[in-house]
């Protein structure tokens, strides 16, 4: 019984939306343009439960780069509509249209010059005669039993903003790279902004040893700094290669005379470098596909400048 009647509310809810599609129209074109010419922010009002689903399209405008704040309709008749300019564009939400504490709200609107956006289930009501644009949400009936708490409504609703968002979005040009700049803290924004010299290390962390140094001596340096590896400079300063553990493990052949032997005689010539504005992202690549846990970041003269491990990339959550 449960099962059945989860499964009924869902294909309820799938066909308030579907019953949308057919409604796009020059209304939506309306409220595209109405938005995409906003100079201010898209302010967002609901009460109750739309007022919820109005939180949420804020929130998807806001990071899709129109920048939004949502207000309380009830807080707004006592002072929040100070947050309401000329220059900004109202979104207001209301499956009746009238919604005591919005139809407060529409004669100053109007006096403001605010640009109006209804999303509302009665495009005959007060909110929606105010409206410069109406996008109609209404529904055959809503999920719910007793066929009045809000659900196929408000699924409508939050169904309509998506798509008023996206559009616009899109319209705008907007990028992943602009997704992930709103976005930092995410794996696309980490994956997308974080540049080498973001995380390689510097410095006492960064050992780097001329190629006449013994191996003890470069152990020692490995050792102190905590890292995998060190590079070799000439005496120019200019990176000719890179000594690891695998180095070690390769030449234990002959202990007894490899820690008085120049590391430039055993390093690895040639290693993989990667330039410090490269993104973390591209280093993580090269790891990769070389199967190596040490990049080398250089500048532009060849010199060594900082080294990026694996466990750096790891930390910073990208493995």
């Amino acid at each position: 019984m449960s099962v059945a009647r989860a499964r009924q509310v869902l294909r309820i809810e799938a066909e308030a939306i579907t019953r949308l599609v057919p409604r796009i129209g020059r209304s939506f074109d309306r409220a595209v343009a109405i938005v995409l010419a906003c100079r201010g922010r898209v302010v967002v009002t609901g009460m109750g439960k739309a007022g919820l689903i109005g939180q949420k399209i804020s929130a998807t405008m806001a990071s899709t780069g129109t920048p939004s704040h949502w207000v309380h309709p009830a807080e707004a008749i006592h002072g929040d509509l100070g947050r309401v300019s000329k220059d900004d564009v109202l979104i207001a939400l209301s499956n009746s249209g009238e919604t005591e504490e919005l139809t407060r709200l529409l004669p100053v609107i109007k006096r403001i010059g605010t640009p109006l956006i209804a999303l509302t289930g009665n495009v005959k009501s007060t909110l929606a005669k105010h409206a410069d644009s109406v996008l109609d949400v209404h529904v055959e009936r809503e999920a719910c039993t007793l066929n009045l708490a809000p659900t196929s409504s408000t699924t409508a609703m939050l169904a309509m903003g998506d798509a008023l968002a996206v559009v616009v979005a899109e319209r705008k040009g907007f990028q992943e790279k602009d997704f992930a700049l709103l976005h930092p803290g995410g794996s696309l924004g980490r994956r997308l902004l974080l540049q080498v010299r973001d995380l390689m290390r510097t410095g006492a962390s960064h050992p780097i040893v001329r190629e006449r140094a013994k191996v003890r001596e470069v152990l020692l340096a490995i050792t102190k700094a905590r890292a995998g590896c060190a590079s070799v400079v000439n005496p120019r300063g200019q990176l000719t290669g890179i000594f690891t553990d695998g180095d070690l493990r390769r030449h234990l052949e002959h202990p007894g005379t490899l820690a008085e032997q120049q590391v430039g005689q055993v390093m690895t010539r040639h290693p993989k470098t990667i330039g410090p504005e490269a993104l973390a992202a591209e280093a993580l690549r090269v790891l990769r596909e070389h199967r190596i846990d040490e990049l080398v970041v250089i500048d532009a003269r060849q010199r060594p400048m900082g080294l990026l491990d694996v466990q750096d990339l790891l930390k910073a959550g990208f493995v």
